[in-house]
């Protein structure tokens, strides 16, 4: 998908780009697989909120995206390839033979018309969901499940894809889009291919609007409120934060402070950290 550029009519024009939606070829979504979305602006069922920065936006529905892929053994034609406001990805619609329509994840190269299908008799082809031990070592792949069954949790951003490094064993090793390499059960499954629309990082957004379609509101800096607001805050003119490092609103530790659990149960499976140290043991 390529990127589009604007006439500079007014100064935010200058500098916005956008997707041309060249590989989109349907308007509006399958009605059977859409549901509403309500709007709860960061806030929970007490009514506080817990994430700020968040409110307004433009209306959107949510798609049911098949990330199990368990429907095994009979071939699905994709219909459509579609936007999907909730995700940077797109999305294809595919239509079983038996009738039944699915929405899963676009891979970079899938055109409408082309056959897919899940399960281990499944050719190694992209858009082709098998497992792990079916999959070739070398092959690059995405939607990957952590736990069999549980469905895709890894690597469905838009223009991501994982390595298959190896297989040993129980485990398959991954080198995931941030350069971690990790182990995951050779029973689970993935797609082969990389996810498509790879040039969404690239569009600069060019104005504060469209940020408030997007429903993110504005952030402002702990510096500039005042010292009751936040331990940035108070002092004449631009001032240091007058602490040891930065600081939450709340006075937690914030930038760079490391929050994962020594002890957590999956580190036994991380091979290299995306910084590429080894996990200590």
């Amino acid at each position: 998908m390529g990127i589009k550029t604007y006439n500079p009519y007014t100064p935010s024009r200058r500098h916005m780009t956008g997707s041309d939606f060249s590989e989109i070829t349907a308007t509006k979504p399958e009605k059977s697989l859409t549901v509403s979305l309500k709007k709860n602006a960061g806030r929970n069922n007490q009514g506080k909120i817990t994430v700020r920065h968040r409110g307004g936006g433009n209306r959107r529905k949510y798609r049911i995206i098949d990330f199990k892929r368990r429907k095994d053994g009979i071939p699905a034609t994709v219909a459509t390839i579609e936007y999907d406001p909730n995700r940077t990805a797109n999305i294809a619609l595919i239509h079983y033979v038996d009738g039944e329509k699915a929405y899963i994840l676009a891979p970079e190269g899938l055109k409408v018309g082309a056959t897919v299908m899940n399960g281990p008799e499944a050719e190694v082809r992209v858009g082709n969901c098998l497992p792990l031990e079916l999959i070739p070592v070398g092959t690059m792949i995405h939607n990957i499940e952590l736990h069999p069954g549980k469905g895709g949790q890894m690597v469905r951003s838009a223009g991501n894809g994982a390595q298959l490094m190896a297989k040993e064993g129980k485990y398959a090793t991954l080198r995931l889009p941030s350069g971690e390499m990790r182990m995951v059960p050779i029973v689970c499954r993935a797609t082969v291919g990389v996810v498509g629309n790879g040039d969404h990082n690239l569009i600069n957004i060019g104005k504060a609007g469209r940020k408030r379609n997007m429903g993110i509101r504005p952030t402002v800096r702990g510096s500039v409120m005042n010292p009751n607001d936040h331990p940035h805050g108070g002092g004449e003119g631009k001032t240091g934060i007058g602490r040891p490092g930065p600081s939450t609103p709340w006075g937690k530790p914030a930038l760079g402070l490391k929050t994962r659990k020594k002890n957590k149960q999956s580190n036994k499976l991380i091979v290299r950290r995306r910084d590429g140290r080894a996990l200590s043991k």
